[in-house]
């Protein structure tokens, strides 16, 4: 059977283009399976029917698996066994009318404000390290991106002086963010003063860099975080998706409106999408400076230098 599993990662990666990472997804997901069957005696996938998929998701039930974790298998198993039966290796479907595990609706973790805020000043902008991660968390917290998309990004990706980033998925879809004032100020700083010193072949196209002058990974990043999150005494768990929740929930409990949001974080799913109208960029804008607590707490820094100037 392992050849038939080997096929159709080349097939779902050939048609679908999935990314590395979800191909080995599936083939973890398939892989386990099919030992479990052949501790149940099966040789042949025409051996495999409801009952044994339906023994194996109990049995990874019962290792406490999260329900997430559940349905990601059972979509793996459900795409290989309706290849199988496309490329006429099969003549039935044993995944069919299977019910999909419920899943659990978890309360994101979210910072305060005045976390996020003792988190964006913990980088010490005086050294060259510390431009580059002061500008990072403030463009992550900007603009509530995934950490793919922040170290994804091209140097040819952020305007500072116009206050905009463009980004772009794992699935290729490009979103244009508008970015607070005191993140571009922080990433125009970046970009004349660290990067040149970063970057060791001219071609490199990374925004962020590291030592080696090549673009941060992901992992690079979340080593940055924490240690950033241990300096602001932040004791909760915290991820890079912490930020992105932080984000949307700051810009919600301030009014924004959800849809306006929706559009910032990337999100498509089309079971909600028809619930809310259709969101200009000029309106984006607005919620967008009108509801972020830095870009307000920007031009209330500027309202008090403008009186303090003028006294």
């Amino acid at each position: 059977m392992m050849q038939y599993v080997q096929s159709f990662i080349r097939y779902i990666g050939e048609e679908k283009g999935l990314s590395r990472s979800t191909l080995e997804s599936y083939e973890r997901d398939l892989l386990q399976f099919l030992e479990f069957v052949e501790r149940q005696g099966i040789q042949s996938a025409k051996e495999i029917k409801k009952i044994h998929i339906s023994m194996y998701m109990n049995e990874m039930k019962s290792q406490n698996f999260a329900s997430s974790t559940l349905t990601r298998k059972l979509v793996s198993l459900r795409s290989f066994f309706h290849y199988m039966v496309k490329e006429s290796l099969l003549e039935h479907d044993p995944t069919l009318y299977m019910e999909t595990p419920k899943l659990e609706k978890k309360v994101p973790h979210v910072l305060t404000v005045e976390q996020v805020e003792s988190l964006l000043a913990a980088p010490d902008i005086t050294t060259p390290p510390g431009l580059r991660d002061k500008a990072m968390l403030e463009v992550l917290y900007a603009t509530g991106m995934k950490v793919s998309e922040l170290t994804a990004l091209n140097l040819n990706d952020v305007n500072p002086d116009l206050k905009f980033v463009r980004c772009t998925s794992s699935s290729g879809k490009e979103r244009v963010l508008p970015i607070t004032s005191m993140a571009a100020e922080a990433v125009g700083t970046y970009i004349r003063q660290m990067r040149p010193k970063l970057a060791k072949e001219p071609e490199e196209r990374g925004l962020f860099l590291n030592n080696l002058g090549t673009r941060l990974t992901r992992q690079g990043f979340w080593k940055i975080l924490k240690k950033y999150a241990a300096e602001s005494g932040i004791s909760e768990g915290i991820t890079p998706h912490t930020l992105r929740h932080s984000f949307a929930a700051h810009l919600l409990e301030d009014g924004a409106d959800i849809r306006s949001v929706q559009e910032m974080l990337g999100h498509s799913d089309l079971s909600i999408a028809p619930l809310y109208g259709a969101l200009t960029k000029k309106a984006m804008k607005d919620v967008y400076e009108n509801h972020h607590p830095r870009e307000r707490a920007y031009s209330t820094h500027l309202k008090e230098r403008s009186m303090h100037d003028n006294n």
